[in-house]
């Protein structure tokens, strides 16, 4: 199988899965309980966050353990609009964001809240000057994506966080950052809430984090119970998930600079390779290394899709989150139909191979010239 799919999810590394069946089976203590077992899980859990926290860049204090980034972005914009609750029921946000954030978005607007939705240029491109100039003295929170999940866009976090205080100094800013852990440092991007997932670097799945800053004060819990985390975030710790995401971050952060080298040289060689292919244009201007976005503009991309699956060439039509339907993302870039429905999106890993391009490549070209457009 050629896996070209790694922004849905990314393998377990046999590292991380012998880490985690030996917490499973060996070190299964509940952190809650009051014996030595269970204290000596509570210290490992700790460590693991330091570890963590330490890819991120940022204090371990502020780092608070989720079930993935969906739950982190949901606590974040909540716990913004609740603090800032006496400011305003006003939320920025991007036509382009996760489902996560652009659904929790939704719920607040049937809670009495203003959204205001910013649209992207045809490239996928958001200023920071277009997101300042949307923030209000009742904006509670601005919630700005760091790497597109579909397109691989940059957006310029940093400089929304550092503008923000001359708009609004109590606004509260929240970055997914799910699709670019391990390429920033927290201390520097300024944001308040930074929302993370182990399963896009080759950690498990069913865990991830949020970072809340100093400005956040206590951050309003989702879920009332136990009081685990801090009191934060209660549910019995998922430890052999928590050990993974450690494990992961410590080898992502071991390796950085050789798999970003690596994901670039391989992400301008798809592209040449691909844009070869008669019909094949390029969708939006993203730059984060190990995403390629595409059109084979006329070709239906789920057609796309499942005539490369039955060759185990596995590619997405957009976010694997969409589940089938048609992307959000592609649809607010406002591209031409032909163009719009023939989206592919390629993203790879540090184990991808020009080989595995080559085959894919090959395999796209035969689809163009042996299957009609519809468009």
């Amino acid at each position: 199988m050629i896996y070209l799919d790694h922004a849905a999810t990314t393998p377990l590394s046999p590292e991380t899965a012998d880490v985690m069946y030996k917490v499973l089976t060996e070190q299964y203590g509940n952190p809650s309980s009051q014996h030595p077992f269970g204290a000596g899980m509570k210290k490992q859990v700790e460590s693991w966050r330091h570890t963590v926290a330490a890819l991120l860049d940022c204090p371990a204090e502020g780092l608070y353990f989720t079930s993935c980034g969906t739950e982190g972005d949901n606590w974040a914009l909540r716990a913004a609009a609740w603090q800032n609750r006496h400011l305003g029921r006003h939320i920025v946000t991007t036509a382009i964001e996760h489902s996560a954030v652009l659904e929790t978005c939704k719920q607040l607007e049937q809670e009495g809240f203003d959204v205001t939705y910013l649209s992207p240029d045809q490239d996928g491109g958001i200023s920071a000057g277009q997101v300042l100039q949307a923030v209000r003295p009742d904006t509670a929170a601005v919630s700005v994506m760091l790497v597109n999940n579909e397109l691989g866009t940059v957006y310029p976090v940093e400089e929304i966080a550092k503008g923000l205080p001359a708009k609004n100094p109590k606004t509260l800013l929240h970055t997914d950052a799910v699709q670019a852990l391990g390429t920033f440092s927290v201390r520097f991007l300024g944001a308040d809430f930074v929302t993370v997932s182990a399963h896009k670097i080759g950690g498990p799945k069913g865990i991830g984090a949020l970072y809340a800053g100093p400005r956040v004060r206590n951050p309003r819990p989702l879920l009332a119970g136990g009081g685990q985390e801090r009191g934060f975030r209660s549910g019995t710790e998922a430890t052999a998930q928590i050990a993974g995401f450690a494990k992961a971050a410590e080898l992502r952060a071991a390796a950085l600079e050789q798999d970003r080298a690596h994901l670039t040289k391989l992400r301008a060689y798809a592209e040449e390779r691909l844009l070869s292919i008669p019909d094949m244009v390029p969708v939006g201007r993203g730059t984060a290394p190990h995403i390629l976005s595409l059109s084979l503009a006329g070709w239906p991309s789920q057609n796309i899709v499942n005539d490369l699956g039955s060759q185990e060439i596995c590619i997405s039509a957009g976010s694997a989150c969409h589940q089938g339907k048609p992307s959000h993302v592609v649809a607010a870039l406002k591209l031409p139909k032909r163009v719009a429905s023939g989206v592919i999106r390629l993203s790879f890993g540090p184990r991808t191979t020009k080989e595995e391009i080559d085959t894919c490549a090959e395999a796209l070209r035969r689809h163009h010239d042996t299957r009609m457009p519809m468009l």
